[in-house]
């Protein structure tokens, strides 16, 4: 704990040990502070001085809690804090430099609510720090976004109007399983009751959540994130199906888990997968794995690898 903290910085400090550890003992609290005993008692009298009712319980399970109905002071940052608040949400969304973005607007709310000496590094830190935008993000509805994460926790079932890439709209019957953010893009981790299937949407595209009656259990030992990269590579409409003659442990870090499964083979590997853009996985995903490899399975993803390889030996041919 730094040493240079004032005494009211270190009683709110208290403060908020309180709120999330109710009956801390005066050693607990100490150590928490990096203070004495006799220190800790005096953070919590300027608290009750500042008529924030903090009880104390005697006996061996005694300690200190804050009393029913306590009207709590507003957060109190530290600059670190706040700083590190301002290029978080600069980093996960650069539009937010402006004023008029709905979480720019947010932003410089907390700003102006900040003590005026770590405000002002914080408004300098939003106006001159520029952040470039992710192509590859997108930001989905926070509505939207809210109501599933809503679903997610009552676990229940949900009816979902989804569009996809094509322009397509469907409804969807679907349990909730997780929300997952991945490379600045929401995802919904889920089971389809229509496809019986797990199925990963992006929220962007929803349009309209609407939670059922019906409760679900999610899997046992579920982890959301490595069943979004799983998932992504598998149900698109063009199959693939790529032969590595290197080691399955050589290849597998050039793989990037929406490629596909990677699996071992007589000679090398195989990598087994589908893709909606044949395109993009030739040039953006292939063309990066530094190994030799056939296409044996996919004719979409074929004509695309030899499109691009008709295209770079072109550029290497002498002009005459």
């Amino acid at each position: 704990m730094p040493t240079d903290l004032s005494p009211t910085a270190r009683a709110l400090r208290t403060l908020e040990i309180l709120q999330t550890r109710p009956g801390a003992t005066a050693d607990e609290l100490a150590a928490c502070l990096g203070v004495t005993e006799r220190a800790a008692r005096r953070y919590v009298a300027i608290l009750r001085e500042a008529d924030i009712p903090v009880e104390s319980i005697r006996g061996p399970h005694g300690g200190y809690r804050l009393g029913r109905g306590t009207r709590l002071p507003p957060v109190v940052f530290t600059e670190p804090e706040a700083l590190g608040l301002v290029m978080a949400v600069l980093d996960g969304q650069p539009a937010a430099a402006d004023v008029g973005d709905l979480v720019g607007s947010a932003l410089g709310k907390v700003i102006r609510a900040l003590p005026e000496s770590i405000g002002r590094q914080a408004a300098a830190l939003r106006e001159h720090a520029s952040a470039a935008p992710d192509r590859q993000s997108a930001r989905p509805d926070p509505l939207t976004t809210s109501a599933l994460v809503a679903s997610v926790a009552a676990r229940r079932r949900v009816l979902v109007t989804y569009r996809s890439e094509s322009g397509n709209e469907w409804e969807a019957e679907v349990d909730p399983w997780a929300v997952v953010v991945r490379h600045g893009r929401w995802y919904l981790l889920c089971h389809s009751h229509r496809a019986d299937a797990i199925r990963t949407y992006r929220i962007d595209r929803v349009s309209a959540v609407q939670q059922t009656a019906h409760g679900f259990e999610p899997p046992d030992g579920l982890d959301p994130v490595a069943a979004v990269e799983e998932n992504l590579g598998t149900g698109w409409e063009f199959p693939t199906h790529v032969v590595f003659d290197a080691p399955l442990a050589e290849v597998a870090p050039w793989i990037r888990p929406p490629m596909g499964r990677l699996e071992p083979s007589e000679n090398g590997c195989v990598l087994v997968g589908s893709t909606r853009n044949p395109a993009m996985y030739a040039q953006e995903w292939l063309a990066s794995v530094p190994f030799a490899f056939r296409v044996e399975g996919g004719q979409e993803l074929r004509a695309a690898v030899a499109t691009l390889a008709a295209r770079f030996a072109a550029a290497v041919v002498d002009q005459p």
